[in-house]
């Protein structure tokens, strides 16, 4: 079969490999129908996520129909439209228990301190073969498959994999409800959702901020306040805005991955901190392969960390999302303890809210698909990798045909 290849750090490739074989009773095999490329992916491409083994097959992002089951899966048969949750949990131990699927003790065959485990990952999380490929083996089956309805389309489901439920869990951990005013740092997919998510939460307002127009325009139409930190202040626009009285709740939606402002009054403040980001990336990310304008990391690993507690009234609550490494020690924990800040964060337990976010998609409650910008095969990926990597007008969230 057909699957993207990782090489090395900027080197993936479109190869021939094996077809997924079943290995264990629990296991089942899906013939892959859409899959989509993520932010993450780029983490790993990009050398920011760092012990990434030569050969593996990235994606975590899948919709399909099973093909093969193993003689423990009980409550799916072979030809069942299903959606693939990002993280794998094996729905039994204490943590699987508690709904915290994403610390599953269980799924990681590198033990049960080895965190989160999810497909198309690093060392540390398994690794599994990912589903940016023709077809895809999934462990404890029973769990890590939620069967689609008929009135839901792939594109819409494929939404539902990975982005919608972390920028859900994002805004369900930060407590989000009636009358919060709450900014969304980064307007990629994560941050749109979370948007989508504040205004089912309640929130009164939302505020959005980006640096690239056709994201801020989309956050526009979903109603969010939009602020450039290329071109403003983003904190002060805050206050001025609030009357001083700044955000019950700040989402970091971006990561590892931010950018310092290039521009604008914020610029001055970032260029202070450029020694300090030089070394963040130093840390997390030794060994890069920057080809041009290529596979380049954000410049700025905790532009939004610090962004967060800044924007955050005393007392409010900063819900982390976006992905850092575990060799990112970089937070501002001094000002965040003197403002009594409640700090949440984590690897979203996809399984706990596709059922949810399903539901609200097939009555209509949510399109997902209006993020859904561009639309290609699995022979263009590698193309596509990099117009996604280059942060391009339009190229918002990529979903892959094999």
């Amino acid at each position: 079969m057909k699957a993207l290849v990782f090489n090395g750090v900027g080197d993936i490739r479109l190869e021939e490999v094996d077809l997924p074989k079943i290995l264990n009773d629990n296991d089942a095999i899906v013939r892959v129908t859409l899959s989509a490329i993520c932010g993450t992916d780029l983490h790993l491409v990009r050398g920011t996520v760092g012990q990434m083994q030569k050969g593996t097959i990235l994606g975590h992002e899948a919709v399909g129909v099973i093909e093969q089951i193993g003689k423990a899966v009980r409550n799916f048969t072979v030809g069942d439209r299903v959606i693939i949750p990002s993280t794998v949990a094996c729905g039994f131990c204490p943590s699987c228990r508690k709904s915290n699927f994403s610390q599953c003790l269980e799924s990681n065959p590198n033990g049960p301190e080895a965190g989160t485990t999810f497909f198309g990952g690093p060392k540390s999380s398994g690794p599994l073969q990912g589903c940016q490929a023709e077809y895809v083996r999934v462990p404890f089956a029973s769990v890590n498959l939620v069967k689609l309805p008929e009135e839901v389309s792939d594109h819409e489901a494929i939404l539902l994999s990975d982005i919608f439920p972390t920028a859900y869990f994002g805004a369900d951990i930060a407590k989000v409800g009636p009358g919060k005013v709450v900014v969304v740092l980064g307007c990629g997919p994560v941050g749109q959702f979370a948007i989508t998510s504040c205004k089912l939460l309640g929130a009164s307002r939302i505020f959005a901020i980006d640096n690239i127009g056709s994201r801020l325009d989309l956050a526009r139409k979903q109603g969010a306040e939009c602020i450039n930190f290329n071109e403003e202040d983003p904190t002060e626009i805050i206050k001025e805005l609030t009357k001083g009285t700044l955000a019950d709740i700040v989402i970091d939606a971006v990561g590892v991955e931010a950018e310092k402002p290039s521009s604008g009054p914020a610029k001055k403040e970032g260029e202070k901190l450029k020694k300090e980001f030089q070394q963040e990336l130093e840390s997390i990310a030794p060994k890069l392969n920057v080809q041009g304008k290529q596979w380049k990391p954000g410049d700025a690993p905790s532009q939004a960390l610090r962004a967060a507690v800044g924007m955050a009234a005393p007392g409010g609550t900063i819900s982390i999302i976006g992905y850092y490494p575990p060799e990112l020690d970089a937070f501002p924990i001094g000002q965040a303890m003197n403002k009594n800040l409640n700090i949440v964060m984590g690897n979203c337990p996809h399984k706990k809210y596709i059922p949810l976010l399903l539901e609200k998609v097939r009555i209509g409650v949510v399109d997902p698909t209006t993020i859904l910008s561009q639309e290609r095969t699995l022979e263009e990926i590698v193309e596509a990798y990099k117009h996604f990597d280059l942060r391009e007008e339009g190229w918002i969230k990529v979903a892959i045909k094999p």
